[in-house]
C-alpha cells in the first residue's frame, strides 16, 4: 500500500516520511519543488501542493493512506482535497492541526474514513528563528518568558506513522508535547550549552515582535495571532502529557536533544 505525505519537505512532513520509510512502507512525497526534496531513493517524489487538490489526480492514484499538515490556504481547499482522496481510495488520514479545529480539521473528521488528528503544541524548531541573532550577537529577543511544553518534530512524525500504519487510533485527537515545560530563557540557556557560548535573553514589547514578523512577509493578522497565542498560552501548551510515549512506546525527545542535533545552525 502507498501513503501520500503532503507538505513532505516541511518541518513535520519530512519526519513522517522518514518514519514510514524506516518501517518499510512505500511513501509518495508531495512537494512543490521535487529537485530540492533530498529524500532516499525508495521515496517516490511527486510535484504538487495539497492546496490545489484539483491537480492531484496522479498523486492520489493507488494511495490508501494520507498525511496532511494544515498550512496557509488549506482551509478553503480541504473539503475538495478530502473528497478527492476518499474517492481515490484513501481509507486512513492523519492531520496535523493548525492550532485549532478549523475547516480543514473538520473536513478530515467528517471524511467517513478512519482519521487521527495530531495536536502538537509549540514546535522545538521554532527556535530556528533565533539563529541569525544568536550567530550575530549571541542574543535572543522575545516578548515573553512563559513556559511551554514544546515538542520535537520527529516525535510528531513518529506518532503520525503509528496512527497511519497501526489500528486503534481512529477518531482520536492526540495532544502532543515534549517531556518538560521550558521558558524562553531556559531554552536559550540550553542552546548556549549546546553550542558552547553564553547567550542572552532580552525581552521586547509585543508590538515589536508583531512588526518583526510582518517584516518577514507574515500578514499582520497572522502575526498578531502568533504573538497573542504566546501572550495567553493555554494550559495545554504548558502542561506535559505522555502521549508520545503511550503511542510510540518510547519517551518523547528533549529540547536538549533537539539543540544538540541542530547546534550547527546556530554557529557562524
Amino acid at each position: 500500500m502507498t501513503t501520500l505525505v503532503t507538505g513532505a519537505t516541511g518541518n513535520t512532513g519530512r519526519h513522517v516520511v522518514a518514519e514510514l520509510v524506516r518501517r518499510g512502507e512505500h511513501v509518495r512525497a508531495l512537494t512543490r519543488d521535487p529537485a530540492k526534496a533530498r529524500f532516499p531513493d525508495e521515496v517516490e517524489v511527486v510535484e504538487g501542493t495539497h492546496t490545489a487538490p484539483q491537480e492531484l489526480g496522479p498523486a492520489l492514484d493507488g494511495v490508501s493512506r494520507l498525511h496532511v499538515t494544515v498550512t496557509a490556504g488549506l482551509a478553503e481547499a480541504a473539503p475538495e482535497l478530502v473528497r478527492r482522496a476518499v474517492d481515490a481510495g484513501v481509507r486512513r488520514i492523519t492531520v496535523v492541526w493548525g492550532g485549532y479545529v478549523g475547516s480543514a480539521e473538520q473536513a478530515v473528521a467528517e471524511s467517513g474514513v478512519e482519521w487521527t488528528r495530531l495536536e502538537p503544541q509549540e514546535f522545538m524548531s521554532n527556535a530556528l528563528t533565533w539563529a541569525p541573532s544568536i550567530r550575530a550577537e549571541g542574543v535572543v529577543r522575545e516578548p515573553y518568558d512563559h513556559p511551554g511544553a514544546l515538542v520535537h518534530e520527529a516525535d510528531i512524525g513518529a506518532v503520525a506513522a503509528v496512527a497511519l500504519l497501526d489500528d486503534g487510533h481512529a477518531g482520536r485527537a492526540y495532544n502532543l508535547t515534549g517531556p518538560e515545560a521550558l521558558s524562553t530563557s531556559e531554552r536559550v540557556a540550553i542552546l548556549g550549552r549546546a553550542i558552547g557560548r553564553d547567550l542572552a535573553f532580552v525581552p521586547i514589547t509585543p508590538e515589536r515582535a508583531v512588526n518583526r514578523l510582518v517584516a518577514t512577509g507574515v500578514s499582520r493578522a497572522d502575526a498578531e495571532y502568533v504573538i497573542g497565542w504566546h501572550a495567553a498560552a493555554s494550559m495545554e501548551s504548558k502542561t506535559v502529557v505522555d502521549t508520545v510515549e503511550r503511542v510510540t512506546g518510547r519517551p518523547a525527545r528533549t529540547f536538549t536533544q533537539w539543540a544538540t542535533e541542530h547546534a550547527g545552525r546556530f554557529t557562524a
